[in-house]
């Protein structure tokens, strides 16, 4: 069942398992008279999904009403004057999506803005990745002025670099958040044609991961020494070969038996925790390791991958992996067990991420692997399953504003 507050960027396509999703655009009107205002309180996280800058729909709103608009984006707080009400504005997202994000060719929103200077002339295309198209926009709208005066930012390079004389970008960051797959500029095929969609998106994320991608790029861990190896390998055995230490047992079901560093799970945990960011090594091979292993459809599998794979940018890894975690975690036990695993990474591996729990529950919702009803109940009964209970109380504290959003998102819907 989808996600409430989640859409189909396209909305005249009703299929539920359409790949291209982003946030419900929300609207919260403030002040009075003449000072009345109608803040886009969600925009930051719409525009991600659409790899565009939010002031870009902002400013669109404000073109085709006739208004003032104010952008901060430090804050992300995105401002169209008067009083609009949140349909007017999602008839204009549309608009805005059809003009300057779907690929004219193939009705993709898979696509990068791209200015091509030629002598004094600009020109503004949407470059498609899916069919490699490249299709101009509207030149005559008042927004290519303001998109020509505040360009994309670039994206992170790959190692080959951009064509000379484009200015190519996704407003930043976006290729964490953004529901895409890329295509197959760096070669490789994508198996059999006998594998189930989610398989596909899998090994065409995988398939990026070559030493010319911007993924290869980053910088995976601190310290690949053979000795932080060892040391974060030993921490990895006493979470998962020691999951029992919780003061509530363990799991409490049929798998708690296998807690021990032997396990399928310890050895899979170990795996993933000395091989990730290595070179040739995404989500398919992971999840080829975990059929090895015969615990590919196993709830706790989800709880050692989080605590084997994810580190202090979990929030960005969550959208490189998101068709793994979409591939395993099929049911509410998967789902428990996948915050299970969030609790264990933030509240014993990285403290420090506590403060950041609202936006890894967010990143979790909006690829659609937690469910509204799961995380409610989950963020309401602080449990010793996975920590101890004050850790188990400082998580769920920070969740409460990512709970609160779901609550206002769905008195929204209902008015």
């Amino acid at each position: 069942m989808a996600s409430a507050g989640i859409v189909n960027i396209r909305r005249d396509v009703d299929d539920k398992f359409y790949r291209y999703r982003m946030p419900l655009l929300l609207t919260k009107i403030e002040g009075k008279g003449n000072g009345i205002k109608t803040v886009v309180p969600n925009m930051a996280d719409v525009a991600r999904a659409l790899s565009r800058p939010p002031t870009y729909p902002t400013k669109f709103f404000g073109c085709e009403l006739g208004a003032q608009t104010s952008s901060d984006d430090k804050n992300e707080r995105y401002i169209v004057n008067g009083a609009h009400d949140a349909s007017r504005l999602r008839e204009l997202l549309d608009v805005f999506i059809d003009k300057f994000v779907l690929c004219r060719s193939c009705k993709n929103p898979e696509t990068d803005l791209v200015i091509l200077k030629s002598g004094r002339n600009e020109d503004i295309v949407r470059d498609c990745k899916a069919c490699g198209e490249r299709t101009d926009v509207d030149m005559k709208h008042k927004l290519v002025t303001f998109i020509l005066k505040n360009p994309p930012k670039n994206p992170k390079k790959s190692k080959k670099g951009g064509a000379k004389g484009e200015v190519n970008g996704n407003g930043g960051g976006v290729h964490a958040t953004a529901p895409f797959v890329p295509g197959d500029e760096h070669g490789g095929g994508s198996g059999g044609d006998s594998d189930d969609e989610l398989t596909k998106k899998i090994k065409a994320e995988a398939a990026e991961l070559t030493t010319e991608t911007k993924l290869a790029a980053q910088d995976w861990s601190a310290d690949t020494s053979p000795e932080a190896v060892k040391a974060r390998v030993k921490a990895l055995e006493s979470q998962v070969g020691g999951l029992s230490l919780a003061p509530a047992g363990g799991l409490g079901d049929d798998e708690g038996s296998d807690d021990d560093i032997n396990s399928p799970y310890a050895q899979f945990g170990r795996w993933v925790e000395e091989n990730k960011g290595e070179t040739g090594v995404g989500a398919v091979q992971i999840y080829q390791k975990a059929q090895e292993f015969g615990v590919e459809k196993k709830h706790k599998t989800v709880l050692v991958l989080v605590q084997a794979l994810f580190t202090e940018d979990v929030v960005q890894e969550i959208n490189v992996y998101k068709a793994l975690l979409a591939k395993m975690v099929t049911s509410e036990k998967h789902q428990k067990a996948l915050l299970g695993g969030i609790e264990r990474l933030v509240g014993l591996t990285h403290p420090e991420l506590i403060p950041s729990v609202p936006k890894i529950l967010m990143a979790l919702y909006q690829i659609d692997v937690l469910e509204e009803e799961v995380v409610t109940q989950w963020g309401t009964h602080v449990s010793k399953k996975y920590v101890d209970k004050e850790t188990s109380k400082k998580v769920r504290k920070a969740s409460e504003p990512f709970l609160k959003w779901l609550e206002d998102a769905d008195d929204d819907e209902s008015e």
